[in-house]
């Protein structure tokens, strides 16, 4: 392996979008987790959506989606790697950018980045690429580590994040998932969240709508009702990426587990800032 793999990366964000005390954030993830109680899924999960927000306010919902994927590696097999897909919040890029080292650290210790599987996906499209640059600050591929360390201890992972909302850039990686899941079992994990809005009741109707797409697994539909005065999914590529993973795969429907938005569980908030959590599921 060479050199410059052997680098430890951190996550920027404990302390801030979730606890910096191993113990603290250990209690916290675990409760989420074992206090979820998602639909039991047929088959083996080859693909998830999670919210990634300060785990307060979308930690409940993404236990869901992780309760998810440890019930189901217990019953079909744990997942080989897990790729991680999130996306810069503060500027567009060209590519997918996958973190580079061997470790990525949080408050829970140490989780192994998949290096050959990385290898494996930059060997099939030059527009991925090792890139630590665009992770840095970024919350939304790291804000899932926490909850995959907890569910999933032993999968190594490839933590990514998408430049663009391309169709042509979205393609080739999931040409590439496909590719790498000939000789692995790869569970795909869409980070994003859902419509933010001061209006309780429109992120209410818009989020219900746009998971039946999701449940249908209808990429179009989704990308339909996107634009930038209606981001019903703040990762859009994440989302369209993981849900034609899943097809490729051979998923038929996506199911979702739980939906709940901060107006929801802080009342508050409505009229102010509302933002969409959904946790969905892909079987094959």
């Amino acid at each position: 392996m060479k050199n410059e793999r052997q680098i430890t990366r951190t996550a920027l964000g404990a302390g801030r979008w979730f606890p910096g005390q191993r113990e603290e954030l250990a209690k916290m993830v675990g409760k989420f987790i074992d206090e979820a109680k998602p639909t039991k899924q047929p088959g083996r999960i080859v693909g998830l959506i999670a919210p990634h927000a300060g785990y307060v306010y979308s930690g409940p919902v993404a236990g869901y989606a992780y309760r998810a994927a440890r019930d189901n590696a217990a019953k079909a097999g744990s997942p080989d790697v897990a790729v991680v897909l999130g996306f810069s919040h503060r500027e567009s890029f060209r590519g997918v950018a996958l973190m580079d080292g061997s470790t990525f650290t949080t408050p829970l210790g140490a989780a192994t980045l998949d290096t050959a599987a990385a290898d494996e996906l930059i060997s099939t499209d030059p527009r991925i690429v090792l890139d630590y640059r665009p992770h840095m600050g970024e919350h939304s591929a790291e804000n899932q580590i926490p909850f995959l360390q907890v569910a999933l201890p032993a999968t190594p992972l490839v933590i990514a994040l998408i430049g663009s909302h391309d169709p042509d850039l979205i393609a080739a990686l999931t040409t590439a998932l496909d590719k790498l899941a000939q000789n692995k079992k790869v569970l795909v994990i869409a980070s994003s969240d859902m419509l933010h809005d001061p209006d309780y009741e429109r992120v209410r109707k818009t989020d219900q709508n746009t998971l039946r797409h999701v449940a249908a697994l209808d990429i179009m539909g989704v990308m339909r009702e996107w634009d930038h005065d209606q981001q019903v999914f703040c990762g859009l590529a994440p989302v369209v990426a993981a849900m034609t993973f899943a097809r490729q795969q051979g998923s038929r429907e996506g199911l979702v587990l739980r939906y709940r938005n901060s107006g929801d569980d802080h009342p508050e908030s409505r009229g102010q800032w509302v933002v969409g959590y959904g946790a969905v599921a892909f079987t094959v």
